[in-house]
């Protein structure tokens, strides 16, 4: 019996919600992505709840990637920006001393093992292929296709499809060996075929086949354990959700917080490139940052021209003189990629972020209005101010343990003068642990995207992590439900009810603290604007069980991490323009994948010597 397509199968689901053959798709590809995803985050656990989720977008997806030949390469793809949100939402919680465990991983002696050298790389690597080049990796490596299916899948030879392989092989060869891997393309081939792909644990299939169906059927299950919450109607009543978060939720998280604080502050709080903070980290300052519009924040080079001669510059110099004469991305560069990418969500909302053009998150809400990236981008960038409500609820609906959602469900109900709802909603936010932004995703594609237009790669790379920072959008919404949190704190006061109060302020600690826990630096700002705010209406004498100590104590905290911000930029400035081409890459993949607060960690650990009073 001939054996059915993934194309046929994925046409079976889409059209007709076949679970048998959405099911068979599961099997045929979970080891493959489960192998990637294990290859970037490095935990079993982890690298299910990645595998899980990129099947749940296959099954989201499943009309619109019925014409791709290869699905291998876009399960790939989307598990990469799903680990990458996964390693920086690990990377917020843990504890510091988990934290620098990692990163000495990255500073420790080689190993021995030709696969452990390339396995920590090989999906980097893999997105600097081209699509064709990577989706013949994909059937040859990840499918283990011999070169007579590689032809019929691809519509041509068996000759050809050999020499597409050769071709991407001797192209990831080269890729590693700039990264000082040096591996014969013999070498790396062997060493491909014997190393990655790796089973999934026993029943990962099944489970996962389960939860995508689930997941698109409209994930009623968390809906209805949500739907007592939601009818509240009196304030009072909203006000017990955060009394909930004050009693178990907030104590936990901010004392944790302070205890990491005091163990280990210098790497608690680190800042990369803060552009719109250059000249202070006062909050006046920030005000005024915060308030510019995208356009002009993704304008402001990483650092001032110079006069110098092309042969006397640093790599950062030269970097920084190609981007100051090269802002904008032409049309026609942008338009290519889109092509090549065939218009998906991905590759709009990459071209949105490179070109700030609305046209662009318009055709990806038409094309996929189910996908949370992109309800998330269509919120944070008011695209529809006439339909906010809609996109809200629909991005509730799709990602209903993201505490964005909820957040900006709040704020919507806030401006329309429903505090009571809004109260509600920003109580159930605050239960949440989870909170992503998908820069991830629009980091990749924007370097992609320059890539392709021909920029050097150094260029490319170092504009990805600056222009998905420049989207700060999310953050004037995030920053005005911070003062309606404090507003209500207030109000609450003025009437003669501390309790209520303390729970509003208890909440209001906890989107501050999520906030100061991002990876973005105009975020960690916010969240110390709100905390302050916060803070200041409270008693700096008394205890608070969500402070986890005194408000005096919580308030030098704060003070404590100015200062780390301030020696962190101070690092950063210090070193970056003395870096070498290879270890400007290292820094801004890591600030591109893992965060900014995490390069700079990075970098500190790299240059102990540089930080403030190391003498």
């Amino acid at each position: 019996m001939k054996k059915l397509s993934d194309q046929h199968l994925l046409g079976e689901y889409a059209r007709r919600k076949s679970e048998a053959a959405f099911a068979e798709l599961v099997r045929r590809h979970v080891d493959c992505v489960y192998s990637a995803a294990f290859r970037m985050v490095g935990e079993a656990a982890l690298a299910e709840d990645v595998t899980q989720g990129a099947f749940v977008a296959l099954a989201q997806n499943a009309s619109r990637l019925m014409g791709r030949p290869v699905l291998s390469g876009w399960l790939h793809r989307t598990a990469r920006n799903l680990a990458a949100n996964t390693i920086r939402s690990e990377v917020r919680r843990r504890a510091r001393e988990q934290e620098a465990a990692a990163m000495n991983q990255y500073t420790s002696a080689e190993p021995d093992s030709l696969w452990a050298r390339i396995a920590p790389h090989l999906d980097a690597a893999l997105e600097e292929l081209s699509e064709a080049d990577r989706d013949a990796v994909s059937l040859r490596y990840f499918e283990r296709k011999s070169a007579r299916e590689m032809a019929a899948i691809l519509g041509t030879s068996e000759d050809a499809a050999q020499k597409r392989v050769n071709r991407a092989v001797e192209r990831l060869r080269q890729i590693f060996a700039h990264q000082g891997i040096t591996v014969g393309a013999g070498g790396l081939a062997a060493v491909l075929s014997a190393n990655a792909v790796r089973a999934a644990p026993a029943g990962l299939a099944a489970g996962i086949s389960a939860t995508a169906l689930a997941s698109v059927a409209g994930m009623t299950g968390i809906a209805s354990g949500l739907s007592t919450l939601i009818t509240m109607t009196k304030l009072q009543a909203a006000i017990i959700g955060g009394i909930v978060v004050s009693a178990i939720i907030a104590p936990l998280t901010l004392r944790h917080e302070l205890r990491l604080r005091r163990e280990n502050e210098t790497l608690r709080q680190q800042l990369a490139q803060a552009q719109a903070d250059r000249q202070g980290l006062s909050n006046q300052v920030f005000q005024a940052s915060i308030a510019l519009h995208p356009t002009v924040l993704a304008a402001i080079p990483p650092v001032p021209t110079t006069t110098k001669p092309p042969d006397a510059l640093t790599p950062y110099q030269r970097v920084a003189d190609f981007l100051d004469a090269h802002r904008h991305l032409p049309k026609k560069d942008i338009e290519a990629y889109l092509q090549r990418n065939h218009r998906d969500v991905e590759s709009l909302l990459g071209a949105f972020q490179a070109s700030l053009d609305p046209a662009y998150l318009r055709e990806a809400a038409t094309n996929a209005p189910d996908d949370p990236t992109v309800q998330f981008a269509v919120i944070a960038n008011r695209v529809f101010p006439d339909q906010e409500r809609k996109w809200i609820d629909a991005f509730k609906a799709s990602s209903p343990q993201n505490a964005l959602a909820w957040y900006f469900s709040a704020w919507d109900y806030f401006q329309s003068n429903q505090p009571e709802k809004a109260v509600q909603e920003l109580a159930q936010g605050a239960r949440l642990q989870f909170y992503g932004d998908y820069a991830a995703q629009s980091a990749q594609a924007i370097e992609e995207m320059y890539r392709q237009a021909g920029w050097p790669a150094l260029a490319a790379e170092a504009r990805a992590p600056g222009t998905a920072a420049a989207s700060t959008g999310y953050l004037l919404i995030l920053k005005d439900l911070g003062n309606q949190a404090v507003q209500t704190q207030q109000q609450f006061l003025n009437q003669g009810d501390p309790k209520s109060a303390n729970s509003m302020a208890s909440v209001g600690m906890v989107l501050a603290g999520q906030l100061r826990r991002a990876s973005g630096p105009i975020d960690e700002l916010v969240g110390i604007a709100i905390e302050k705010k916060i803070l200041g209406q409270l008693d700096p004498a008394a205890n608070y069980d969500f402070l986890g100590g005194s408000v005096s104590q919580a308030q030098a905290g704060l003070d404590r991490q100015k200062k780390s911000i301030r020696e962190a930029l101070e690092v950063r400035d210090k070193v970056r323009p003395t870096l070498s081409e290879a270890e400007l890459s290292d820094y801004w993949e890591r600030e591109k994948v893992y965060g900014e607060m995490y390069a700079l960690q990075w970098l500190e650990a790299k240059y102990p010597q540089n930080r403030p009073n190391s003498n």
